[in-house]
C-alpha cells in the first residue's frame, strides 16, 4: 500500500513544472572519449523531481555510455554527474555504493539472476544493504511484486519461466527493493509486443504518480516517449539537445526531422502537449 504521504508529495511534483523542482541528477560538461573518437563533448542537463525524462539517439550516439556514467559504472574523461547533489565521478567504490542505494537500475534484458527465484532476486538488494529477519524480507518482496502488478505465485518461479513483459516487471520489483526516489530504466520496453508495452507505459506513469518517483528512461520507442515523458534528451553530433516533446519534435536539425517525421516516424508536431502525451 502507498503512504498518503507519498501520494501527496507525489501530487505537489506533478503541480509543479520541471524547471521549479529539486534536481535529482545533473550531468555536467560531460566528455566520453574512445580512443581519438570523442562521444560526447559537453554534455550538460538537470533531471527534476518526479518527471520522467527521456533519452533518445542514433547508434553509435552514446546513449548506453551516458547510462553507465550517470549510474557511476564509468568515470567519464572530464565533466560531473551528481546524484541527489553528490558528485559521482570521484567518489571511492565504498562512497558509490552509499549512493547507490538511493535509485533503482533495470537494463534492457531485465539482467534477473537466472539460478535465482524472482522473490530471490527482489530480495537480494535488500540482503545486501541490511538485516533483516527472513519473513520479513519475505513481505517486502511479495509487496514490491504486487506494485509491478506481478502476482504473488511468480515470486516461486525463476526467470526462465517468465514471459518477457512478466521479466520486465521482475526487474521492475527487484529495482524498488530499496524503495528509492530515483528510477533509471534501460530500453524497459524493448522486446515487448504492443499490448504488453502500453501496460507497461502505463506501469510506470501510476508508480511515479503514487510513489513520487523520479524516472531517467533511455528509449527508443517513440511510443513510449509520447505517452510518458515529460522531456527528452536528445543526444546528435556529440551535444545534447534538452525540451519537452512537443519542442523536440519541432526541431529542425536535420537527424531529428528524420528521426520523429521519417519513414518510421509517427510524431508530427503536435499544437500543444497535450496532444503528444495523450494526456
Amino acid at each position: 500500500m502507498v503512504s498518503s504521504a507519498a501520494t501527496t508529495v507525489a501530487a505537489y511534483l506533478a503541480e509543479l513544472p520541471p524547471e521549479r523542482r529539486a534536481v535529482v541528477s545533473a550531468v555536467r560538461d560531460l566528455v566520453n572519449r574512445f580512443g581519438p573518437q570523442t562521444v560526447h563533448d559537453g554534455v550538460s542537463f538537470d533531471v527534476h523531481a518526479g518527471e520522467v525524462f527521456g533519452i533518445v539517439g542514433g547508434s553509435g550516439s552514446g546513449k548506453s555510455v551516458l547510462l553507465k556514467t550517470m549510474l557511476g559504472l564509468r568515470k567519464p574523461d572530464s565533466g560531473v554527474v551528481e546524484v541527489d547533489g553528490y558528485d559521482i565521478t570521484g567518489m571511492s567504490d565504498r562512497e558509490l555504493r552509499e549512493v547507490k542505494r538511493r535509485y533503482g537500475v533495470t537494463f534492457q534484458h531485465g539482467a534477473l539472476f537466472t539460478s535465482l527465484t524472482v522473490t530471490e532476486n527482489v530480495i537480494l538488494p535488500m540482503v545486501e544493504s541490511f538485516v533483516l529477519e527472513e519473513a520479513t524480507l519475505q513481505s517486502l518482496a511479495e509487496l514490491r511484486l504486487r506494485m509491478v502488478g506481478l502476482p504473488v505465485d511468480a515470486g516461486a518461479k525463476f526467470p526462465a519461466q517468465l514471459s518477457g513483459g512478466m521479466i520486465k516487471r521482475a526487474a521492475l520489483a527487484r529495482a524498488l527493493a530499496l524503495d528509492p526516489a530515483l528510477l533509471f530504466l534501460d530500453e524497459p520496453t524493448a522486446g515487448l509486443d504492443p499490448i504488453a508495452a502500453t501496460a507497461f507505459d502505463d506501469l510506470v506513469l501510476y508508480l511515479r504518480r503514487t510513489l513520487g518517483l523520479t524516472v531517467v528512461m533511455v528509449t527508443h520507442d517513440l511510443d513510449t516517449l509520447a505517452r510518458t515523458c515529460d522531456r527528452v534528451a536528445v543526444l546528435v553530433d556529440g551535444k545534447v539537445i534538452v525540451d519537452t516533446l512537443p519542442g523536440i519534435v519541432r526541431n529542425e536539425h536535420p537527424w531529428i526531422r528524420e528521426y520523429f517525421h521519417g519513414a518510421r516516424g509517427r510524431l508530427m508536431a503536435p499544437a500543444d502537449e497535450g496532444e503528444v502525451r495523450g494526456a
